[in-house]
């Protein structure tokens, strides 16, 4: 069996991308992405065994982009206006292409989240190297019973709740997180 080529499943994804921005997501499909490509139907098979895989790896590659994207955009020197910042700039991500996306990966839904998971990951990372950024938040607070870590993942499921509910503002949590950590 011939070692797959990386930049060639790299130029399929951008046909399958470009397939996806002109035609619509409903459009991409092996054959399509194979026609686009100029390649044969199994070489696609060689690197995406169908669509809903296809769709995942262009969702996790967004998702890729967005992070690196919004460690430049979001530049508030406070914790909590940089949390709204991220809210808006993940808010805006959701309703165009990204949302169209994970919405399309119905069939490998639980995959896809499981995918995700290494994204909400590295999130969360950067939420709390935010946090120790900010030099107002009290640093007597953290213990055993109440760590960084925890109090970040709190934040993140309400903070993907609430975009999940298209949720017009965070001030609720902004201000329960001023209330607890400043």
């Amino acid at each position: 069996m011939r070692k797959k080529d990386n930049t060639l499943r790299g130029t399929l994804l951008d046909f399958a991308r470009e397939i996806a921005d002109t035609e619509g997501i409903e459009a991409i499909n092996i054959r399509a992405l194979a026609k686009k490509a100029n390649v044969a139907t199994g070489t696609v098979y060689n690197y995406f065994t169908s669509k809903d895989e296809i769709l995942l790896a262009l969702t996790e590659e967004y998702w890729q982009q967005t992070l690196i994207e919004m460690r430049t955009i979001i530049t508030s020197d406070s914790f909590c206006e940089q949390l709204e910042e991220i809210f808006i700039f993940l808010q805006a991500r959701i309703q165009t292409s990204a949302g169209k996306l994970m919405g399309s990966l119905g069939n490998i839904e639980t995959e896809g989240h499981a995918r995700m998971t290494s994204m909400q990951s590295e999130l969360e990372a950067s939420l709390i190297q935010r946090m120790e950024q900010d030099k107002a938040i009290r640093r007597d607070i953290w213990n055993e019973a109440f760590t960084k870590e925890q109090f970040v993942r709190f934040l993140m499921m309400n903070l993907m709740m609430l975009l999940k509910a298209q949720a017009s503002d965070i001030t609720f949590l902004i201000t329960l997180i001023k209330r607890s950590i400043y």
